[in-house]
């Protein structure tokens, strides 16, 4: 499938266009290979350690507490990723790939849970049919090995027989794999409307978005001639909303407001950068306002 077939159009939660692509089966394929191996790799670590903790490798001690440390990697492994790093675990982040919210909204803990508990079903199950029937139907007939063997199969090439190649996790988490964009914050974009600025921001009102936000918002400024001012205003309104813009100077000019504050928001999180503190989006500016003591918005 080309890029221009991969590519989605959302509309966040903000009213801006988010457009996406989804990623290639190939590269889903070679991001889960870099993952099973990663943690096949460490189960191993761990086996030899508790063999060298132990001395003896016989022990029935030793077997048990490996079949749990290869469980608890594979259940567990991938959300606790993907929570810690914003829809990626090490193998879509060195293809890079990113879960996302198909709404265009934030990616929840629930998401990904949903997204990963079916993994069991679609990748685990169907490799142990496989490769070892025996152990999931020891008294059962042939046929009924092979007809479990062929269902888990089908779950496990779900995402050969659909456009957007999803597999079950993501049917049921309402999540997309898609091709990760780079939180580059472009020099060029601030030179589209020259001169001072007309509205300013104080850092509070700056605080609130982070760099996901603003390469959003830099995509649709980037777009200024393709959209009505109607979206223009849509958008303006929900961030004044956020930043709790002072009511009385509610009207303004959409245009300008918004190359106003990506301007400012910019020149903000650059600020922080300098200092080691890069804020990914407004999930993370809402935790890091939690932790100073200003109350959420």
């Amino acid at each position: 499938m080309s890029e221009e077939k991969r590519l989605r159009v959302v509309e966040t939660p903000e009213g801006v266009p988010l457009r996406f692509t989804l990623a290639r089966g190939a590269d889903r394929a070679a991001a889960f290979l870099i993952d099973m191996l990663a943690i096949i790799g460490s189960t191993i670590v761990l086996g030899l350690l508790t063999i060298w903790a132990i001395g003896n490798p016989a022990d029935g001690f030793f077997l048990a507490f490996f079949l749990l440390v290869s469980f608890l990697l594979q259940v567990f492994y991938f959300p606790i990723f993907e929570l810690r790093w914003r829809g990626q675990t090490p193998g879509k982040r060195a293809i890079g790939l990113r879960v996302v919210d198909a709404q265009g909204g934030p990616l929840t803990a629930q998401a990904i849970f949903a997204r990963n508990l079916t993994r069991i079903a679609e990748i685990q199950l169907p490799m142990q049919v496989l490769l070892s029937p025996e152990t999931m139907f020891p008294e059962s007939p042939k046929w009924a090995g092979l007809l479990a063997g062929v269902w888990l199969f089908v779950l496990l090439c779900l995402p050969l027989f659909n456009r957007e190649r999803l597999r079950a996790g993501d049917l049921v988490g309402g999540t997309r794999v898609v091709v990760a964009p780079k939180a580059v914050l472009l020099e060029d974009l601030g030179q589209l409307r020259r001169g001072g600025a007309r509205y300013e921001f104080t850092m509070e009102q700056l605080q609130h978005y982070g760099s996901f936000e603003l390469q959003v918002l830099e995509d649709l400024l980037r777009r200024e001639h393709e959209l009505d001012d109607d979206a223009f205003e849509t958008v303006c309104d929900k961030i004044k909303t956020r930043i709790g813009w002072p009511k009385e100077r509610w009207r303004t000019e959409p245009r300008v407001f918004l190359h106003d504050f990506y301007k400012a928001q910019r020149a903000r999180l650059e600020h922080d950068l300098l200092f080691g503190r890069r804020i990914a989006d407004k999930q993370d500016a809402r935790q890091r306002r939690a932790a100073a003591g200003r109350p959420p918005r």
